[in-house]
């Protein structure tokens, strides 16, 4: 299932970032929130941003994967959301907002066409189907 690949990396990249708030709260000694410091701020962010992206997305590219989309297809709606949240956290990390933007979008043409191909490949007999 070519899914899951897309799926292991996108639970790679969580705990990254996830990892990176823990280290910072601990070298701040900050328990909640940011504690004023930018860093920890934009470590929070960027972790929070990723998870309000990959969970949908990776739901929407198991899913087209099931209702039979072709496996390049799959594979170009995972390399777009990976290669998206890559290019939003170099952006983020190092203050480049062209990087942060071209990662948003990326992220965003990933969701519009995983979107898209589960309407196309989805079994409209099945979802309209009454017993």
């Amino acid at each position: 299932m070519v899914s899951a690949l897309y799926a292991v990396l996108g639970a790679l990249l969580l705990l990254k970032f996830s990892v990176d708030v823990v280290r910072l709260r601990t070298q701040y000694r900050v328990a909640y929130g940011d504690g004023g410091f930018s860093e920890l701020q934009i470590a929070i962010r960027v972790h929070g941003n990723a998870v309000e992206y990959i969970p949908v997305a990776l739901l929407l590219l198991l899913l087209m994967e099931m209702n039979g989309a072709e496996t390049w297809l799959v594979h170009v709606g995972g390399i777009l959301l990976i290669l998206g949240r890559l290019m939003h956290y170099y952006g983020f990390h190092n203050r480049l907002i062209r990087w942060r933007r071209s990662g948003m979008s990326a992220t965003w043409c990933a969701l519009v066409l995983m979107v898209l191909a589960n309407l196309w490949y989805m079994p409209w007999e099945l979802v309209f189907a009454l017993h």
